[in-house]
């Protein structure tokens, strides 16, 4: 089936059936590399149509556990590759899916990790912020209440404000010494400065030859898909970069 649905789930799988997607992430378990295997799975998803709000859940609606590949925004596109890399099947991929989206896995619209800062938060056993690693003594460092705008009001309602200070490598420091830094499969995060956000936007970093590319979901009306777009000019006169790398896993139960 290429979808079902219940009170608490809905999978939509797209262009790919079950059986090619179990195929796609066995094969990607064999690449020991956790940049290329996070190339491989997310070149599979270049030409996939931009969607926002595909998940389900908010302050007044049961939270439903979506898998939806017939389109992505910029942060389900990561969830999906990231638990595909720490997968060997479609049916460990929906396991992992949940630990990357929720807080120790458990559906629920207050344990989502609605930014992307709470990915190195709560799961630092899989993921890294190697922002200042990379950033060295250029790093920035920005106080924040996610969530909470200046004029005491929510962003997301439903969902209770973060304490947490952002590390950012500001966009005019980022040279060749830096861009050199940075590794394939990174997920990076186009630093925000507005109240409450953390980034305005992220993506995978991919590199190809002597080119780095941000691999991500488009929200440009010329676009709306997932594209392969230079890193320079996508970050040029935005505020910054934050970096988060995946961490390779000794087996992949211990994901779970």
């Amino acid at each position: 089936m290429n979808a079902s649905e219940n009170e608490r789930e809905l999978i939509l799988l797209g262009r790919w059936t079950v059986e090619e997607l179990d195929h796609i992430i066995h094969e990607s378990s064999a690449i020991k590399d956790v940049g290329e295997r996070i190339y491989f799975l997310s070149r599979q998803f270049l030409g996939v149509e931009y969607k926002e709000s595909t998940l389900i859940g908010d302050i007044d609606r049961p939270e439903v556990f979506v898998i939806n590949l017939e389109g992505v925004d910029c942060l389900t596109f990561i969830e999906y590759i990231e638990a595909m890399r720490l997968s060997g099947s479609f049916s460990e991929f929906t396991k992992r899916l949940k630990r990357i989206r929720y807080c120790q896995g458990t559906v629920a619209f207050d344990l989502r990790h609605h930014f992307f800062t709470d990915w190195g938060e709560d799961n630092s056993e899989l993921i890294g912020d190697v922002t200042v690693e990379i950033g060295g003594q250029r790093t920035m460092s920005s106080p924040k209440r996610l969530n909470l705008r200046r004029d005491g009001t929510y962003i997301i309602p439903g969902i209770r404000h973060t304490d947490r200070v952002i590390q950012y490598i500001p966009d005019e420091a980022v040279d060749e010494e830096i861009m050199d830094r940075l590794k394939t499969g990174d997920y990076a995060g186009i630093y925000s400065d507005e109240d409450g956000l953390d980034v305005s936007h992220v993506g995978i970093i991919v590199k190809i030859k002597d080119r780095i590319y941000l691999r991500h979901a488009s929200s440009l009306k010329a676009k709306r898909r997932v594209i392969d777009e230079e890193l320079r000019a996508h970050i040029a006169k935005k505020p910054g970069l934050i970096v988060l790398r995946p961490k390779p896993t000794l087996s992949l139960a211990s994901a779970l």
